[in-house]
């Protein structure tokens, strides 16, 4: 059972994690918006079903419901706290979150859905995952999605081995585009996290996020990666459709 959070302190913490995430990605909302324009360039019926995966304090979902009048979006994450305030700031019907570890076989049950997706989306969480982890998501996506069901995910996605020259300069360009925007300066992440761990309203929040979920990345994938897993699990296309320094979007079709 997680605290009940007031609305208003959940929305503060809300912007507050949108600011320091456009440190690292000034060009976050048109991502946003690059995704929306996915959805509604390729999902059929007025009312989809979108699956969040790392949905996190719910930012995604949020700008998603708003661009879609009729979806309807199931967020699931493993940290409890970003995912009491994605509860507490959204408050929408619409929008129902589940706890659960994507890296266990058994997330798509703990779903609860009444029918198949019609699509899942993520951004900036499964950048977290190893190699063999994610593809067993992507896999576990392509057998739940319906013939014409897709995945997107936008994230800092890089070249890898191949391309050390080229992953340098997507970094730099991003570093270069924060200074112009002028978000370069913005809180870190660190300090976002620092300042959740001493907040008097969050403190039930993180003693139960404390020993939990970990970020520990030992085998990446890459760009490349995620391409031909979704080929390799059976998705019909895949590419990237948008990308600016190391921020790409990529798209698979069922």
């Amino acid at each position: 059972m997680t605290p009940n959070l007031d609305p208003a302190r959940a929305r503060y913490w809300l912007e507050r994690w949108d600011r320091q995430q456009e440190r690292y990605m000034p060009d976050r909302e048109m991502r946003f918006d690059v995704i929306g324009d996915v959805l509604t360039e390729l999902l059929d019926r007025p009312d989809p079903l979108i699956v969040d995966l790392g949905v996190g304090p719910g930012t995604l979902a949020e700008r998603l419901l708003a661009r879609l009048p009729g979806a309807t979006v199931v967020g699931v994450d493993a940290d409890p706290l970003l995912l009491a305030l994605c509860e507490a700031a959204h408050g929408s019907h619409r929008l129902r979150t589940v706890f659960a570890d994507l890296r266990e076989p058994g997330w798509p049950a703990a779903l609860g859905l009444n029918r198949a997706p019609d699509a899942f989306v993520s951004t900036t969480a499964l950048h977290w995952m190893n190699r063999e982890p994610l593809r067993r998501l992507i896999r576990t996506c392509a057998t739940v999605l319906p013939p014409g069901g897709i995945f997107v995910d936008g994230d800092h996605l890089y070249e890898g081995p191949a391309g050390p020259r080229l992953d340098a300069l997507g970094r730099a360009l991003t570093v270069r585009r924060a200074e112009r925007c002028g978000t370069a300066g913005a809180e870190d992440w660190a300090d976002w996290w620092a300042a959740v761990d001493n907040a008097p309203e969050l403190a039930e929040l993180v003693r139960l996020r404390d020993g939990g979920f970990e970020h520990k990345v030992h085998d990446r994938p890459t760009a490349h990666d995620y391409l031909a897993f979704a080929i390799e699990a059976g998705f019909a296309e895949a590419g990237t459709v948008w990308q600016y320094g190391d921020d790409r979007v990529v798209v698979a079709i069922r």
